[in-house]
């Protein structure tokens, strides 16, 4: 089994990553091991996780997760997934010919 989860920092920073132990994984994150990320952002709470057959598609979760915006990562964290189609058209960037802001 392999897994892709998310972290909910102590400053409010989302963390994505995968492992093949999320219990170990988990262990080794809330005593700063292993990532230097979260080391700096103790504690951390499981917020999120998928399981995989595969570690390969676990990562490549865990590569497409840490590309979305925050939005998009907490609409799939509370499970609201028809927006997620919505969210991944959102530019974070103004459009071209948008007004310039006032």
């Amino acid at each position: 089994m392999a897994y892709t989860y998310m972290l909910l920092c102590a400053d409010r920073t989302l963390y994505v990553g995968s492992t093949t132990d999320l219990e170990r994984r988990m262990s080794e994150h809330r005593v700063g091991l292993g990532s230097e990320y979260t080391r700096h952002r103790l504690p951390v709470q499981l917020v999120w996780y998928e399981q995989y057959d595969n570690v390969a598609h676990a990562f490549d979760r865990e590569k497409q997760i840490q590309n979305w915006s925050r939005t998009k990562r907490l609409a799939l964290i509370r499970g609201q997934l028809g927006d997620l189609p919505r969210l991944a058209n959102t530019s974070q960037t103004p459009h071209p010919l948008a007004p310039p802001p006032q």
